[in-house]
């Protein structure tokens, strides 16, 4: 990897970051998937498999 694409990716993930943190701090549950599994980081830093009812409309 050169140098920009470093910095794109370095970019690119403290964009991410910072959207997880202001979703949690507006009360939205962060969604992650894995092993085609989905778990869900509610605002107060639970993660669990548990739909949060916002989702469940």
């Amino acid at each position: 990897m050169n140098s920009l694409e470093i910095m794109i990716i370095k970019v690119g993930k403290k964009a991410v970051k910072d959207a997880q943190k202001e979703s949690l701090k507006q009360g939205v549950a962060n969604v992650y998937s894995k092993n085609k599994q989905l778990f869900f980081q509610l605002p107060d830093g639970t993660i669990t498999q548990n739909i949060p009812k916002e989702y469940q409309k």
